[in-house]
């Protein structure tokens, strides 16, 4: 990939601001249920966008913390990685576990970049110790994007959708995670989203708290949740 191109665009995903900045082509949050298996069960996790828009990165900073969190931990493969960048599908008729693994991306489901030609995924800033040990994934201070002549950032059509858009909507993925929960909601995303529209016209918009996967339990577990998201935060930031 062009490195110059690349240091430019993340320079301008670290100073991410909301003034300014279009946010009509984001129409919310959506989650398929992909599978229920030995290792969980696996949700795949998306930004719905109008048709003809793209999604170029995923972050976190002072502002906007990014966090992506599961209520059991989640499921990691040795043989996979953090991001579809380490995901090689030709694993899989091998290691049929491997196919389950938790991780994030944009678009791109494995490294050769399915459904798209290939898979240009970086990242900067990001600590993946923590998540890959199943736990949850925190950073203020980090992204991981593709740069806007990518086609993986584009958004396609998905279906299955449940969240804030149900049935069939475009958008674009940003994870794939495997969670053992038994009950409630899996767990949460937040964070800041960045893309362009159709006309070429940069849109950013903030993710707090959507929620994935199960039944949105009662206010009072609700408020426990949010007591153990708490407590959690604090020991990564200790």
């Amino acid at each position: 990939m062009n490195v110059k191109r690349a240091s430019i665009f993340v320079g301008a995903v670290a100073g991410f601001a909301m003034s300014g900045m279009a946010t009509a082509e984001f129409q919310g949050m959506a989650y398929q249920n992909v599978r229920t298996g030995a290792e969980g069960t696996t949700y795949r996790i998306y930004a719905i966008l109008d048709d003809g828009d793209r999604l170029d990165a995923v972050a976190g900073n002072g502002q906007q913390e990014l966090s992506m969190t599961s209520i059991n931990g989640f499921y990691q493969n040795a043989n996979g990685g953090p991001t579809s960048k380490e995901i090689n599908s030709n694993f899989f008729a091998f290691v049929p576990s491997m196919e389950w693994d938790s991780y994030v991306t944009v678009g791109a489901l494995y490294q050769d970049g399915t459904p798209f030609g290939s898979n240009e995924l970086n990242n900067v800033g990001m600590q993946w110790g923590n998540f890959e040990a199943g736990g949850d994934l925190f950073t203020d201070n980090g992204t991981w994007f593709v740069t806007p002549d990518q086609d993986q950032g584009e958004a396609i059509l998905h279906s299955n959708l449940e969240g804030d858009v149900t049935g069939a909507a475009f958008g674009v993925l940003i994870a794939q995670v495997t969670t053992t929960a038994t009950g409630g909601i899996d767990g949460t995303f937040s964070g800041l989203l960045q893309g362009k529209d159709a006309n070429g016209d940069t849109w950013q918009q903030n993710v707090d708290g959507f929620q994935y996967g199960g039944v949105v339990p009662a206010p009072g577990a609700l408020a426990l949740l949010g007591l153990a998201g708490l407590a959690g935060r604090r020991r990564r930031r200790a």
